[in-house]
């Protein structure tokens, strides 16, 4: 048995978490301290203050969940202002061996060792995850992270993307109404700024603006909490049209990457389980036309495991590290 730090450092937080391996798995994971990034100026600050409220010297071996692009000399969050110097790791922080990986590559990788008490089913055919071919993992988040897990022969391959840049592509005459309004404030309207947390509040103010209300862009968190109890009409409204959104963007990806199971990560995602089964999610995902068939056999699953991302840059790590 060995002992590594995991980190999944996001747009909004960075989390840490002792993980303890035993040879290529993952066997325990420590109770997870949750930063806000906002509060600190660095990803060393956070990770001395992990340092500090764990109470013991840190192991010298770490994974990374990163939720921006991996490689080069630096390092950029997507959307988060901190950088990574990887060269440094050893004299900053006291690291020997790491590991980094896009924050979807480590779901990716999670999504390869967690077996299926960890997945709750959400449409087509109620069957395990398919044990060859290729998995479309998704999920919203600060943005909207994409990955590949491809598994052949017994191996599994994750394939890092950015696929939450696509081009949004409205489908009926109110989505083409919102991305008329949205493009007013982007140059494009990739589908992050739909199916993503903010992506919530750009709908919302959408919305608002083709019924004519004048309405202040309300703060994300109170949007999301007003949207899922379902008092505010607007914000519901505008939450059905997330999970329409997201139940198309989910299709097409799994088109685009030939893939026979997909499935939901994320912490909006866990937080919408209740809600996509009655918003028309499971109707957009298979909604493509002469491929409905091929959509309809395809198993879509939510990750409950609390936390993946962590679970996922462990065993990245020790997959590299055996």
């Amino acid at each position: 048995m060995r002992r590594i730090v995991a980190a999944d450092i996001g747009g909004t937080h960075a989390r840490f978490a002792i993980a303890t391996l035993d040879g290529i798995r993952v066997a325990e994971l420590s109770e997870p301290v949750t930063l806000k990034t906002s509060e600190h100026a660095s990803f060393r600050t956070a990770w001395e203050e992990f340092g500090r409220r764990s109470g013991t010297e840190l192991p010298h071996e770490l994974a990374i969940a990163f939720a921006g692009p991996v490689g080069g000399e630096l390092l950029k969050l997507t959307n988060n202002p901190w950088v990574i110097r990887p060269a440094l790791m050893e004299e900053k922080l006291g690291v020997t061996r790491f590991r980094i990986v896009n924050d979807f590559g480590a779901i990716a990788h999670a999504v390869a060792e967690l077996g299926d008490e960890h997945f709750l089913h959400l449409c087509g055919p109620s069957v395990p995850l398919p044990s060859e071919g290729v998995t479309t993992i998704l999920g919203p988040g600060t943005g909207l992270g994409v990955a590949q897990l491809l598994k052949d022969g017994g191996h599994s391959h994750v394939i890092e993307t950015e696929g939450g840049h696509v081009d949004f592509a409205p489908l009926d005459s109110l989505e083409d109404q919102i991305l008329s309004h949205l493009r007013r404030s982007f140059r494009r309207v990739s589908v992050e700024r739909i199916v993503s947390g903010s992506g919530l509040v750009n709908i919302y103010t959408a919305l608002a603006a083709i019924e004519g209300r004048a309405v202040t862009p309300p703060d994300d968190k109170a949007l999301w909490s007003a949207a899922l109890e379902g008092g505010d009409a607007l914000a519901a409204a505008a939450l059905d049209r997330f999970c329409l959104a997201l139940g198309a963007v989910a299709g097409d990806l799994a088109l685009a990457h030939g893939a026979n199971g997909v499935v939901i990560a994320g912490g909006l995602g866990y937080r919408l389980r209740d809600h996509l089964h009655k918003s028309g999610f499971d109707d957009r995902f298979i909604a493509k036309g002469r491929f409905e068939r091929r959509m309809e056999a395809i198993p879509v699953k939510l990750v409950t495991h609390p936390q993946p991302g962590l679970f996922g840059a462990a065993a990245a790590f020790a997959r590299a590290y055996p």
